[in-house]
């Protein structure tokens, strides 16, 4: 099995990952000079059908009604679960994917007062969590993705005191992840390696590419175990179950499974083929009329895997979806969640709406 762990990557292709930060490190730039005419040509040329001006149009408001939503220690409220650091790291990163940076951009002030509190939450042991958090892996995995991402485009920044701190706290939260990985080869919601699920897994999954991608070493035999234990956990219709011993399958875990093997480092293969025709059939909005349960999060993950597939599974399901998501934003410019309240729908919404922009290096092909 080949992986793309940064031990065992070859020259040419850690050539092209610092080239793919500096390009990156250049685009942003690029658009908080000239925000009108850097987007256009900041990236790769982006189709016409992805991104329309309606869409643009729902994400200015959607950046607009997040932005006043912050508290003031920087943090996004997570309804039920209070103080919340995976909602706010999903609140900055959809701020990030509109080009945004710590103190630069126009939401970049949000982006650091977010990062401020993150890294308030970094304890000794490496866990991310806020005080009073549930399930704290989960909110750990999604800290370190924002950790990974800010410190992959940021590193060599003038503000060298805060970028050793990201690091730093990076690290740490690497290693965590890396030896609370129990023996199936997955993670659950504490940090102990007793249990495993899927939803839990990914987050970790992404965490360890971003991190791995800004230059940080993960074990290979941590992804390695990851990639096994997703496979384990598919059903023979192609979907995915909740956990390894058994279980129906449902769209939302199944892109999250597709995707763990993708963030692993794997791009043809079986488990992955079967796994995107299961979400053809169970992921338009067609297919989940009616049914809301884990919408954001399905949506979240499905867009990622689309979206690195590429080819007829992105056609076919993104026009419809995009046009779903953008018929629920609210007239205040959020979308709401059931589960997590509409900080955390709203960020959701923001993100998979602006994967196609590809300015953040995880949703990156």
């Amino acid at each position: 099995m080949m992986t793309l762990d940064r031990q065992h990557r070859s020259p040419r292709h850690k050539g092209l990952r610092r080239l793919a930060y500096a390009c990156g490190s250049i685009a942003v730039a690029a658009i908080l000079l000239c925000p009108t005419s850097a987007r256009a040509q900041s990236t790769d040329p982006k189709p016409v059908s992805d991104l329309t001006p309606a869409l643009d149009a729902a994400v200015a408001r959607g950046l607009a009604h997040l932005a006043q939503s912050q508290d003031t220690d920087g943090s996004f409220d997570g309804g039920r679960f209070g103080k919340n650091v995976a909602i706010t790291a999903l609140g900055c990163l959809a701020f990030m994917a509109d080009g945004n940076l710590p103190g630069r951009g126009a939401y970049g002030d949000n982006v650091e007062r977010g990062l401020d509190f993150i890294l308030e939450n970094c304890t000794e042991s490496g866990l991310i969590a806020a005080e009073g958090a549930h399930g704290p892996m989960y909110g750990h995995g999604f800290a370190t993705l924002f950790l990974g991402e800010v410190y992959g485009m940021t590193r060599g920044s003038s503000d060298s005191a805060r970028s050793a701190r990201v690091h730093e706290a990076l690290v740490r939260a690497v290693r965590l992840i890396e030896r609370t990985q129990n023996d199936e080869g997955g993670w659950r919601y504490n940090p102990v390696p007793y249990d495993a699920d899927v939803s839990v897994t990914i987050c970790q999954v992404m965490a360890l590419r971003s991190a791995r991608d800004a230059g940080i070493e993960v074990d290979k035999a941590v992804i390695d175990r990851a990639v096994e234990y997703s496979r384990r956990c598919q059903n023979p219709d192609g979907g995915f179950r909740y956990q390894a011993d058994g279980g129906s399958s449902a769209w939302p875990r199944s892109a999250a499974g597709v995707a763990i093997l993708y963030y692993s480092g794997i791009y043809e293969d079986t488990t992955i083929q079967s796994g995107l025709n299961y979400l053809d059939r169970t992921a338009s909005p067609e297919a989940t009329r009616g049914s809301r349960a884990h919408y954001a999060y399905g949506q979240y993950y499905t867009a990622q895997a689309m979206f690195l597939a590429g080819g007829e599974h992105w056609t076919g399901w993104w026009p419809a979806t995009r046009d779903e998501i953008l018929s629920e934003q609210l007239d205040n410019g959020s979308w709401d969640d059931r589960t997590a309240g509409s900080n955390y729908g709203t960020s959701m919404m923001l993100i998979v709406l602006q994967i196609p922009k590809r300015y953040l290096p995880i949703y990156q092909k």
